[in-house]
């Protein structure tokens, strides 16, 4: 996946089938100026940049090229931010549970 702010932003406005022009209207821009930013013709502002995250649901790092991974899901973002919060010592063993289960996964994907 490119990591250009215009092709990120066209690849999420495509998958989740938004017209520009809806784009544009949620944005407070014009359609025209959301394909510049996708030919990468201009960059927007941080506040408009913001919006179209917001606007798109994902987030502004991703469109930024700085974060490789998507997270579509907005529960798991939030139990991501709230395991963050917790002592070393939960954040421990909830890491150990994630850990045990994705082996677990793995190991029954590798024998199918």
């Amino acid at each position: 996946m490119s990591t250009t702010f215009g092709n990120r932003l066209k690849q999420i406005r495509t998958e989740k089938n938004i017209k520009r022009e809806d784009l544009a209207t949620k944005v407070g821009t014009s359609s025209a100026i959301i394909g510049r930013y996708e030919r990468n013709e201009r960059t927007p502002s941080i506040d408009i940049a913001k919006k179209i995250a917001q606007a798109l649901n994902v987030s502004l790092d991703f469109l930024a090229g700085d974060a490789s991974v998507l997270v579509k899901d907005k529960e798991v973002l939030q139990r991501i931010e709230d395991i963050s919060k917790l002592s070393e010592d939960r954040k421990k063993y909830i890491y150990d549970f994630i850990d045990m289960c994705l082996r677990d996964y793995k190991t029954q994907e590798a024998y199918k």
